[in-house]
């Protein structure tokens, strides 16, 4: 993710912002068909049944990879992706200890809460 976030930023600094998007989500999405051609063995037509938030995916790509290009464009890298992959782990402790989109519930304990703040502790400090 670091390297791609910060090579997405230097492509949209040289193209474009959404142009720098568009290639990046359009290179995915062809190689994506690539590899689900050779070696895929789901089946497509089942998304016809799936939750329709479940397909929201595609849409959360495109806000990710474009607020990853904006924060590391602002912030140096470290800062960026260090914040991100914090965010990313109170998400997921939220899903977690909600017991949200199908996952089992966890127990979510001061300790969690704890390590959560270390680490967001640890980014203020390696920023000032």
């Amino acid at each position: 993710m670091s390297f791609q976030g910060v090579m997405n930023t230097r492509l949209g600094d040289d193209v474009g912002l959404w142009e720098a998007n568009a290639f990046v989500q359009g290179t995915a999405f062809v190689l994506s068909l690539i590899v689900m051609w050779i070696f895929g063995s789901g089946n497509l037509k089942a998304m016809a049944n799936v939750p329709k938030g479940y397909l929201l995916g595609g849409v959360l790509g495109l806000i990710i990879t474009v607020t990853v290009m904006l924060s590391i464009k602002d912030l140096d890298a470290t800062v960026a992706i260090s914040t991100i992959l914090i965010a990313q782990l109170l998400v997921a402790a939220m899903i977690d200890g909600f017991g949200w989109l199908g996952q089992e519930k966890m127990n979510m304990t001061i300790k969690h809460f704890v390590a959560l703040a270390m680490m967001l502790g640890g980014v203020v400090v390696f920023k000032s």
